[in-house]
């Protein structure tokens, strides 16, 4: 059988509410999130033990291969499904790791997508969601890798009619770990940010054929519960945000997850592009990536 690849899509979060933390310690969220137009690639070639192998310009930040997300989503299917037909993974990273963006979690849900192309599972399985969700709480949103408000612990999704939109993606490579952040955060076991009234009060988002503006226009009523601690604990994102809103044509930037990584979302492709241009020359040292959130 030929080797069998998907993609896994880098996850941006275009709004992030933290409603509360719950009595079990994980917490509650609401975000709208969107996939960009790069990813990391994994290639599954079927048969044999469960294997792994990371090439392409990130691949030494992946670490220990027993952690990786792939590793951890094939066990726990394997577990789920009676003799699943596995095989050697290799994937091929350009992502920033610990970086708000999804990657190890894209990653993961791509292996998923695989396994199940490979055993004949449909993506609506409900041990693959199950195991999707034991993963990780981004593995879920990024099995199906479409745009949606996700509400829960990840678990919750309701497909959105996003737009393309032209973008600029940037990570200072500095790693952020999304436990420090919610550490920093500091919310206490069964405590709300967010009371009921406040939920009732939540955004419309656009129907179908809502255009940029349209978004926007909602998204901004909307920011990123993370983007503040993440700050104090990394504030060289401050500097990311400020090369991104001082850029021309900027609509809306922000942090996305629990950051480092900033976004920022412009009227045309030409803009974005220009704007990534000026972003690597005035800091060569970042990873920037220009193209399109969907």
């Amino acid at each position: 059988m030929p080797a069998l690849i998907e993609e896994g899509r880098a996850k941006v979060n275009l709004t992030l509410r933290v409603i509360g933390r719950r009595a079990d310690g994980y917490h509650d969220l609401e975000s709208v999130v969107a996939f960009a137009d790069c990813a990391d690639r994994l290639t599954l070639e079927p048969g044999g033990e469960l294997k792994l192998a990371t090439t392409g310009p990130l691949a030494a930040a992946c670490g220990e291969m027993s952690d990786n997300l792939v590793f951890k989503a094939a066990k726990l299917l394997a577990e789920a499904v009676p003799g699943l037909k596995l095989g050697a993974f290799a994937l091929d990273k350009v992502l920033p790791v610990a970086a708000g963006i999804g990657g190890g979690s894209a990653d993961a849900a791509a292996a998923l997508r695989l396994l199940a192309r490979l055993n004949n599972l449909s993506l609506d399985d409900p041990r693959l969601q199950k195991v999707a969700l034991a993963t990780g709480a981004d593995v879920p949103v990024c099995l199906f890798s479409r745009a949606c408000d996700m509400t829960g612990v990840g678990e919750q999704l309701l497909p959105l009619a996003l737009p393309s939109m032209p973008c600029v993606m940037v990570n200072p490579r500095v790693p952020v770990a999304t436990k420090d952040v919610f550490k920093e955060l500091g919310l206490r076991n069964g405590e709300l940010l967010v009371g009921a009234t406040s939920v009732l009060d939540a955004p419309a988002w656009p129907e179908e054929g809502g255009s940029i503006a349209d978004w926007v226009d909602v998204l901004e009523t909307v920011a990123n519960d993370l983007e503040a601690p993440a700050l104090r604990i990394e504030p060289v994102i401050g500097e990311v945000l400020e090369a991104l809103r001082d850029s021309a044509g900027v609509k809306l930037a922000r942090m996305s997850g629990s950051g480092a990584t900033c976004f920022a979302i412009y009227g045309a492709p030409t803009e974005a592009h220009a704007a990534a241009e000026r972003i690597r020359r005035d800091h060569p040292g970042w990873w920037v990536h220009a193209g399109t959130l969907s």
